[in-house]
Parts: C-alpha cells; structure tokens; sequence
C-alpha cells in the first residue's frame, strides 16, 4: 500500500487536498484496464478510464474523462481532449497535441511519476500540472513540457515538490488568479528554456519540502519571468528549515510588478548567478535570510541591492544603482558599479570589499553632493573611480570625499588620473583611510584648453593665409609691368604653447585666387588687385581632444616696383569670417561640444630691395610689418562650460634676407632658387580669455626666427611657377612647416 501523495500546504489549498488522488464525473461510466492495452479512437464512448499493472491506454483524436493510471502509461494523442489525468507509482502520461481540462486539482497529477508535454494546452483548476512524491519516498516525478505548450492553473501553472524536476522548453506556465503564481517550487528542480512563466502575483514561488528537504533549483535560459502584481521571484522558506535555493539566469527577463526581481526572506538562503542578461528591478533580503548574487557574462542589473549577503560582478558586467544600497560583502573581478544618473546621487555600504574594478560615479563640485562608496570594514584589491566630468566650475578650495574605508590596502585611482570640472581637471588623494579629490591638485582641463585653442587659432591661421609677397604671388620681375591672374594653394604645420597652459597643433590647408591690373604712375610700376579664398585648420590638443576652423576671405592689395633701384613695398587688407568648432575629449570619456563664428580684419605692409649682384646672384633685404584684430565672442561647450573671449590681436614686426640666383635654361625658361633668413617679434601680449570666470591669457608674444627655400619658374611670357618651404620656430610658436605651390598668368 503507498503512502499518500505529498501535496502543497498553503492553507487555501486544504479543502482541495482532502478530495481523491483523481476525481472521477459524477454517474460517468469508468473502465478498467488490467495489463494488456486499449485505445479510444474517434466516436468511441466518452469515459473515465482506471490502468493498473502496467496497461497502456491510446486516446486517439477522441475524447476523455478523467483517466487514473498506476504503474501504468497513458498516451493521449493528436486531435484529443480528456479530462484531468493523474499518474501515480511510476506511471508515464504522454500528451501530444492534444488538450486536458482538469476540475477539482490538477490537470495533469504526477506521483512518483514521468509527464511529457508536447504541443499542447494544459489547464487546472488549481495547478495545470502537479509533480509530487510520494511523502515517504524519495522518487519524485519528472515533466517535461515542450513544443508551444501552455500550461495554466488558478494557484499556479506547475507545482513540483522535493526530487521531481520540471523540464519547461519553447512553452508558458501561468497561474491565471491575482494570487497565483506561474511556477511553484518546493525543494524541486525547473530548467526552462525559450519560455515564458507568468504569475498573476509572483513569477516563481519557491518554498521548502518540509517533508523531505533538499535544495531547489531553477535554471532559466532565454525565458521571461513575470509577476503581474509581486515579485518575479521569491524565496520563501517560512523558517521551516535550512536550504540553498540555487537560480542560474542565462539571457533571462524578469518583471516584477513591486519592482522587485528577487524577494528573499524566510531564513531563506538564495544563490542567484546571472548570465548575459539585463534586469531592471531590486533585490531584497529580509533579516535573517541570506542572498548571494553573482553577474557575469555582460549581464547588467540596474536596481537596488537591500541587505544582501554578498555580490560578485565578473568581467563586463555592472550594477546600477537606483538608491541608497547595502551589500555586506563585494567582489569585483573586472566588473562595474554605477551610481545612478550624473544627477542623483547615492551612498553604497559595503561591510568588505575585494578584487579590482571600476566605480562609474557622480559629484557635483558646486554644492559638494557626491556619490559615496563606504566600505565600514576592509578593503582591499586596485579599484578604478570613474567620476563623471562637468563643465559647472566648483565650490573654490573645497575637497570632496567619494571614498571611505574603515582600513586596508585597497588603491584607488581616477579614469584618466583626473576628473574635469569646470575650468580645471582634479586628482585623487588619500586622506587617512578615505579618497578625495583634492583642489590642490587642479590643473587646465580638456575643455578649457579647447576654448583656449579655439580662440588662438585664427591668428596663425590669417597669417597662414597672407605670407610674404614672393610667396604669395612668386617673383613679378620675371613678368614686370603685367597684369595678370594667380593662385596658390599652401599647407602649414604649427605648435603652440604657453606658460597659461594652452598646447595644441595646428595642421592648416587652403588656397587663394587672385587678379591684378598693371598701372604705370610715377617711377614704378603698380598692381592693384583683388584675392579671395578659404583654408581649414585642424587642431590636435592630445588626448582625443580636437577642433576646427573654416575661414573664409577676401582681400586687396597694392604692390609697387621699381624696376630701375630695385625697391618695392607691397600692402594688403583682408577680412576673414571663421567657423569655429571644439571637441573635448572629457576624463569620464565623454565628449564636450561647441562652436561660433566670429570675424577678423588685418593689413600687411612690406618694404623691400633686390639687389642684383654679378652672375646673376642677388640678395633681397626686407622688413614686414602685419596687425590683425579678431572679434571676441562668448560661446558654451554642451557640457556647461561658459567661455568669453577678449579680441585677440597681433602686432608681428619680421626682417629678412633673401639670397638668390636667376638663369636660364633656354631661350624660354628661367629659374630663380633661392633661400631666406629671417626674425621676427610678437608685440601683443594680453589676449584675455575668461572660462568660467577664470582669467587665461593667450600669450604668443615673444621673438621668432625663420629659414626658408624655394624656386620661382619663368616657363614662358606668361606662365610663371612657384613652389616656397618656410621653417619658423619662437618662444610660444613654432612652425615645423610650411609649403607654397603656386602660378600667375600673365595676360
């Protein structure tokens, strides 16, 4: 004689439990099966069916009531429909596109027993299906439900007790009633996979088997937990003894009315790993219970922590916090912790700490609100701080605590070494146990630095465009007394540097066009003429932080020879519109955006004389004189950093030797190679730029020397070939290079 089923406890289920194994419709007609076989095909009487001795019944494409088999198999084929089945002492109850309606219990009741599912609907009045031992035994029943099955129940979808195990693949389990739960474990093992488990309160109940305790365990991979009005799932073990509750996720959804994923309490104990998945929602520990999570495999778990035991965050992977949290142990190997939004800001408790890892945090240096880590006990490991950067300036002088430890050996160190904000960038410091970040220790920050930069660039860029007239327009004696039409397209290399901290390299292409008519006044010959063109400069401050400027320009100009003394004097005005756009690269690894146009107006007068010398030989001595002003503008970089700039000018005063030769190569072609001394001197010094209220000045001023070579090309009576290399270096500027390819036709 068999002991009786074990059945669930909940006391709302009590009068349930009372009723018979199976129940069997009121004053239906019952067959008995005795070994041997039967089938019911298409049209045969509907009836309840009892199979002992290991008899087999076919149920094919007909129809049931209640089937009760002991030690037997039951085999419900396509096409048919019964009534609850129950199975029980080794019993195997095969269902297969098929559809079982239960009333009273269960739709399909397994003792001791094996269920396979495939392909069809399952319903119960209380469990769709039902996996229990027998309350002496230790032989639990197995299920396996595959191929779009849907199982559903009012109390729960699937009920497995101690030693049975639910195999759930490619299907849905839903327990249908607002108390209901769409998987209930006591003690028992569930694998679901590419499934879906809804409950109308919690997604996953599980308890203990206080009749055989043992652990319990559900894996779940690619499947979507859901309680509509509770928890996705709770652990609930109600003090009545010790357990582990083991949940490995793999590529796993939970949704959870309350917010919560997990619910622990009970004195339950809960480990819970979670594999290449992203869930939203808190995990919570009641007092006296216990919950030890693990991510790893990329998983990312945005939500609250309350009083769990201890949390491991493998490679990739991260928690985000949403509040305040607690964790009394945390391991990071390789894994992250970010606090919340750059806005909110919270404190995590942490008992012990270990590994090495990276905390993604916030401070607001205005108000002095910050993102805490505090570690009460020890802490140990190399941890990373990755505090968000921010263009607001800071409260002056005002250090901010993001750590504190109650001791250890653990080092703590910023992304990048530095964190920005405002017009400065700031370290970290040990302070006693705790971690700062240190006013002290400031230095310019990126987006400051590209405001600086931004600012400067369009004074070497209008010189850049201008040059001297020998490179500008080639040798004019070789076509004297000719008006005509030019070009030149050049290149140019800078690096600048300051004592205000402003460092960047300046890398400028453009080109310019230009015509001028031949006017015979006086003792010399005049071109007066018109140009106009357009470079672009790109700007390199390290660190992936960069900028650029389009400008844009028309201009005229006067140049005056004097064929017979070999004097000449050229003047040029210009006016440029720039475009001008910043990119910081930031220390949390974000970037700063921001951009305006402003204009710029300058003149250039040269004075000079060729001297011709024997052989063909010549020197040329000559001074240049050039001032620009550029217009001050105020801009903001997307991250809030405020930036105004003063005017900036320049006053540039340069003399010069040019040494050369002309001869021919035949009756057409001229060549004149030659080489070029010279020094130069910056006068202005005070071009002011204000970050933040903070003053900087672009000082370029200073002394500069200069070489360069080159080669005018007379090819005919018209057609005249340049090509000019300049080398200048100074105090603030150094120019490794700078080319000229350039024409003019004469008509």
């Amino acid at each position: 004689m068999h002991s009786k089923p074990l059945f669930p406890p909940p006391p709302f289920l009590k009068a349930v439990l009372c009723l018979p194994v199976f129940l069997l419709s009121a004053g239906a007609e019952a067959a008995s099966l005795i070994g041997g076989s039967a089938a019911v095909n298409n049209g045969d009487a509907t009836e309840s069916w009892f199979l002992s001795q290991n008899a087999t019944l076919d149920v094919n494409n007909a129809q049931t009531l209640g089937i009760d088999a002991d030690a037997s198999t039951v085999n419900v084929n396509a096409g048919s429909s019964t009534q609850a089945i129950t199975g029980s002492n080794g019993s195997t109850v095969n269902v297969n596109g098929a559809n079982v309606s239960g009333s009273g219990f269960a739709g399909i009741q397994l003792v001791s027993s094996q269920g396979n599912i495939n392909n069809s609907n399952i319903n119960g009045d209380v469990f769709g299906i039902s996996a229990v031992r027998f309350s002496t035994g230790l032989d639990g029943s197995i299920v396996n439900v595959t191929g779009n099955s849907t199982v559903t129940g009012a109390a729960a979808g699937a009920f497995a007790s101690s030693h049975s195990v639910l195999n759930i693949s490619d299907s849905k389990l839903e327990g249908t009633a607002s108390t209901g739960y769409g998987l209930w474990l006591q003690s028992a093992t569930a694998v679901a996979n590419n499934s879906t488990i809804v409950g109308g309160q919690n997604g996953v109940f599980i308890e203990l088997d206080v009749t055989g305790i043992a652990p319990a365990t559900l894996n779940l991979e690619n499947t979507t937990v859901q309680g509509r009005a509770g928890s996705a799932i709770v652990v609930d073990f109600n003090n009545e003894g010790a357990a582990t509750a083991t949940l490995n996720l793999t590529n796993t959804n939970l949704l959870a009315g309350n917010g919560t994923l997990l619910e622990v309490k009970g004195g339950a104990t809960t480990a819970m790993t979670v594999n290449g998945s992203t869930l939203t929602g808190d995990i919570v520990t009641e007092s006296g219970s216990t919950t030890h999570l693990t991510l790893q495999n990329n998983s990312v778990l945005t939500g609250r922590l309350e009083n769990v035991a201890g949390a491991t965050i493998n490679g990739s992977s991260q928690w985000v916090l949403v509040d305040n949290s607690q964790v009394e142990n945390l391991v990071l190997n390789g894994g992250s912790v970010r606090f919340g939004a750059d806005d909110a800001f919270y404190q995590l408790d942490v008992a012990s700490l270990s590994g090495q890892g990276r905390f993604i945090m916030g401070t607001d240096f205005a108000t002095g609100r910050t993102d805490v880590l505090n570690v009460t006990g020890t802490a140990s490991g190399t941890h990373e701080l990755l505090i968000a950067s921010s263009g607001s300036e800071p409260a002056a002088g005002q250090p901010i605590t993001v750590v504190t430890t109650g001791g250890g050996d653990a080092q703590f160190t910023l992304f990048n070494d530095v964190v920005d904000q405002g017009a400065y960038s700031y370290s970290l410091a040990k302070s006693g146990n705790d971690w700062i970040l240190d006013p002290d220790t400031r230095v310019i920050s990126p987006g400051t630095r590209s405001v600086m930069a931004l600012f400067n660039t369009p004074l070497p860029t209008w010189y850049g465009e201008l040059t001297s007239l020998r490179t500008r327009m080639g040798e004019l004696r070789m076509n004297p007394g000719q008006s005509g039409a030019w070009g030149r397209t050049y290149g140019n290399k800078y690096q600048v540097a300051n004592d205000s901290g402003l460092a960047y390299r300046q890398t400028q292409q453009g080109f310019t066009l230009g015509a001028d008519a031949a006017l015979a006044m006086g003792d010399g010959q005049w071109l007066v003429g018109v140009m106009g063109g357009h470079s672009t400069s790109d700007l390199n401050l390290d660190a992936g932080s960069s900028g650029d400027v389009d400008s844009y320009y028309l201009g005229t100009y006067a140049t005056w020879l004097d064929a017979s003394s070999g004097y000449y004097a050229d003047a040029v005005l210009k006016v440029n519109r720039f475009r001008n756009k910043a990119k910081a690269s930031l220390s949390d690894g974000g970037r700063a955006k921001g951009d305006y146009d402003n204009s710029g107006v300058g003149g250039s007068v040269e004075f000079g004389r060729h001297i011709k010398l024997d052989d063909g030989y010549f020197i040329e001595p000559f001074t240049k004189w050039s001032a620009v002003v550029i217009q001050g503008k105020n801009f903001s970089l997307d991250n809030g950093l405020q930036a105004e700039g003063d005017r900036a000018r320049s006053l540039l005063g340069e003399v010069g030797l040019t040494a050369g030769r002309n001869f021919k190569v035949n009756n057409d072609i001229e060549l004149q190679p030659y080489v070029r001394v010279s020094g130069a001197y910056e006068f202005a010094k005070n071009n002011e730029v204000k970050v933040n209220d903070h003053v900087f000045n672009n000082d370029l001023s200073g002394s500069r020397a200069g070489l360069g070579a080159g080669i005018a090309a007379s090819m005919s009576e018209k057609l005249q070939l340049h090509a000019d290399y300049e080398y200048n270096d100074g105090k603030n500027f150094r120019q490794p290079a700078g080319l000229t390819l350039g024409l003019r036709y004469a008509f």
